[in-house]
């Protein structure tokens, strides 16, 4: 459902919200139930799934519904969204996001009858095609979601109840465009370093790999550097300059994109790493976040994206 609410994990980078924003919109791509990315396998996406699935169970009974809070531990509160957030990320899958107008952005487009275990599926009870519940499918014709505040999380069969048919939007599958590659590029091992650093390091003024404290830039070129790639810069403008210009609309892992904090204006006042499918990891004093890339923010204060791998 929709919701507004106040992390600290979730930190806002620079005044501003990622709620509330209507999505583009969607151009539906096929996908067939057997679809996979070229460079990874079904049977890894089928154990992700499985993965995805046994956590959400695993909270039955545990979370409870709340459309103003966001928590990491006991005792859960979830939107029907920031629940569904908080699964993949517990297994690795980083949504960017914790807004199903957001969610319905990502992966590829797959009709109903084609649904497999870990698609995401979009509803509007409103009517209208912006949504205001996301599920996860789970096999067997079910789903399972952060219903509401009286029901939680629940299992519900999509044949249970006429709102599953008439308020259902769409169905998104994020996995495998949100895993990495088999075998992995080294793209994909710069966003898993960074991810794995999130809640480890400490963002300020100072660079200290030893204690792993760093300014924005700097941590840029620890996770490249630690990756076989010398950036030999923490300097913002220096950054900028290096490797070669690739527009937005071809972006890859590991591409690095920079923000000016005034329109228009080519200096940079922060950099981020990009994920794959619209997602972006950001270094700043708020700490390493990750959003996506097709919030009104940075779509304004885009500047350009440089490829250094």
């Amino acid at each position: 459902m929709k919701k507004r609410f106040v992390t600290t994990t979730l930190s806002v980078v620079i005044g501003f919200s990622t709620l509330g924003v209507v999505p583009a919109a969607i151009h539906p791509i096929e996908a067939s139930a057997a679809t996979i990315n070229s460079q990874n396998n079904q049977q890894a996406v089928e154990a992700k799934a499985n993965q995805l699935i046994q956590t959400a169970k695993s909270l039955i009974g545990k979370a409870t519904y709340s459309n103003t809070v966001y928590k990491d531990t006991y005792p859960y509160k979830f939107s029907c969204a920031s629940f569904l957030m908080y699964i993949f990320e517990k297994n690795g899958v980083d949504l960017g996001t914790y807004n199903e107008d957001y969610m319905m952005q990502q992966g590829t487009y797959v009709a109903r009858n084609q649904l497999q275990k870990g698609d995401l599926l979009f509803f509007d009870s409103r009517g209208g095609k912006v949504p205001n519940h996301v599920a996860m499918y789970i096999g067997d014709n079910k789903v399972i979601h952060m219903a509401d505040p009286k029901q939680n999380i629940v299992i519900s069969d999509l044949n249970s109840k006429p709102y599953y048919k008439d308020n259902y939007i769409t169905a998104r599958r994020v996995l495998p465009t949100l895993l990495p590659a088999n075998p992995a590029t080294k793209g994909d091992n710069i966003v898993a370093k960074t991810i794995s650093l999130k809640d480890k390091v400490k963002m300020g003024n100072v660079n200290n790999a030893s204690a792993l404290r760093f300014n924005a830039t700097g941590f840029v070129d620890y996770v490249y550097k630690a990756n076989g790639v010398k950036l030999g810069t923490s300097n913002l403008k220096e950054l900028m300059n290096k490797g070669t210009t690739v527009s937005r609309t071809n972006l890859k892992k590991g591409d690095l994109i920079f923000f000016n904090s005034v329109k228009g204006s080519k200096t940079p006042s922060m950099v981020a790493i990009y994920a794959g499918d619209q997602r972006i990891i950001i270094p700043s004093s708020s700490g390493v976040i990750t959003r996506v890339l097709m919030v009104d923010y940075y779509k304004q204060h885009y500047i350009t994206a440089k490829r250094v791998l």
